[in-house]
């Protein structure tokens, strides 16, 4: 898994305990898998359809360094299925796992579009695209 996203916290993240908010966090990551879906499906409209089971397993305080980490999973036919991890920068602890966040790629009228993609190209260490190609090992 890759992680490009980091956050830096900041008091406005924090919640009455001191700790990070998991409702900023929950739109960051929803922010970040969107862009991902938009770079991915080659669509800027996108929209968020399935987000499976969150767990916090630590969190993090003023101060700390998170980053995101996003992989594709799974290319549906008008959707995209992707994984998520949250980790501390510094300690690398995990902060929280998404098995499965879902996007769909939709029309100008809001209905599901077939995207045609069926694999994540890396055309360089960082930049990956959606190809029409057959998946790869």
């Amino acid at each position: 898994m890759n992680f490009h996203t980091r956050k830096w916290i900041k008091p406005e993240d924090l919640n009455p305990n001191g700790t990070l908010f998991g409702g900023s966090l929950l739109r960051w990551i929803d922010e970040e898998a969107a862009i991902y879906a938009i770079v991915q499906l080659e669509n800027p409209r996108i929209v968020t359809k399935y987000i499976s089971e969150i767990n916090f397993v630590s969190t993090a305080i003023q101060s700390d360094i998170i980053e995101l980490g996003i992989m594709a999973t799974k290319f549906g036919r008008t959707s995209l299925t992707m994984r998520c991890e949250v980790r501390n920068k510094i300690t690398r602890k995990s902060i929280l796992t998404i098995d499965e966040l879902v996007f769909v790629s939709v029309d100008e009228s809001g209905r599901p579009k077939p995207h045609g993609k069926t694999e994540i190209r890396y055309d360089d260490k960082d930049q990956p695209r959606g190809v029409d190609a057959a998946p790869h090992s």
